[in-house]
């Protein structure tokens, strides 16, 4: 693997590059904070050889999010339960919206 290939991994949300210690600190929060999301099943961190846990950009965001819920009053359970069903609403609108674009009849303009 050349340098130019780490970068442009880097570039990708989903790479594992950030370890705990670096993931706790850029999210202002404690690991056991990051080790209580993973128990709740809400972020799955791939573990390097030596079995450290690594979180990706996307990983982090969602992390901030339940973060933001925690800090609010909502206790941690919940929290990882609102960020899953705000993921999947999401991910069902974005579904939802590809299946119309693709199911429009030829020549219907895109505002349709």
């Amino acid at each position: 693997m050349t340098a130019d290939d780490s970068f442009h991994r880097l570039e990708d949300d989903d790479y594992p590059a950030y370890t705990m210690g670096r993931a706790a600190e850029m999210l202002n929060t404690t690991q056991g904070f990051l080790r209580a999301i993973g128990e709740a099943r809400l972020i799955t961190p791939l573990r390097s050889p030596g079995g450290h846990r690594r979180y990706s950009r996307y990983q982090l965001r969602i992390a901030a999010r339940a973060r933001e819920l925690v800090d609010g009053g909502t206790p941690i359970d919940a929290a990882c339960r609102i960020v899953i069903l705000e993921d999947q609403l999401e991910e069902a609108k974005r579904i939802n919206a590809e299946h119309h674009r693709d199911t429009k009849p030829p020549g219907t303009p895109a505002s349709a």
